[in-house]
């Protein structure tokens, strides 16, 4: 009996023991956090914005070319170019621009470029008006008709082909260049006729 009690003293004593141990162990600790980026945005951060595309910039002579419509019927080609005041100041045109063809490697393309179409065609083009004062505010445009026949009489003489017209548009004016998305094809006529300044159509 006395053996008895004894066991029981010693695992009641154990288990009191276990339970104070117990009482003391510290919780476990805290999960590590994850990685950090100095100066970088939370994954919860917007995209940044796009930026809207840079306007053209106006060239130093405060016009610019576009490439205006074109028609084709019969080897006879009829075509206009725009040129906008995109400057801040009143443009004035008078008469008709200077106009040089380049092909694509910019080289002159052999041509004579005369006034009206006298030699190309008897039919009304446009671009046989009269020469007018053209005033053109900030925003305003002005075309050019332009008229030529594609035409090959020789086949031993290369077919001349423009693809960027070098305009002057009033004496003294800085050139401006215009690429085209229609080639001026002349074939080996080698002219191409255009008209004067004329307000362009709202």
């Amino acid at each position: 009996m006395a053996l008895m009690r004894w066991v029981a003293g010693v695992v009641g004593g154990v288990l009191v023991a276990g339970v104070m141990v117990g009482c003391d162990t510290p919780p476990p600790p805290d999960p590590a956090p994850g990685p950090t980026w100095a100066g970088s945005a939370p994954r919860s951060a917007a995209p940044p914005q796009a930026q809207p595309p840079a306007q053209e910039a106006c060239p130093e002579g405060g016009v610019q070319l576009r490439e205006g419509a074109g028609d084709a019927a019969m080897g006879l080609r009829v075509a206009d170019v725009q040129l906008v005041n995109c400057g801040t100041q009143p443009y004035v045109l008078d008469g008709y621009p200077e106009i040089r063809l380049l092909d694509k490697k910019r080289n002159p393309v052999e041509a004579a470029v005369v006034h009206g179409s006298d030699g190309i065609t008897a039919s009304l083009t446009g671009v046989d008006g009269a020469p007018q004062r053209v005033e053109l505010m900030p925003g305003q445009a002005a075309a050019v008709a332009m008229v030529w026949r594609n035409l090959v009489t020789d086949a031993t003489v290369p077919a001349a082909e423009a693809w960027v017209l070098d305009v002057t548009p009033r004496p003294g004016a800085p050139r401006v260049e215009l690429e085209l998305g229609r080639s001026v094809d002349l074939g080996n006529t080698g002219k191409l006729g255009i008209g004067p300044w004329t307000a362009a159509a709202r």
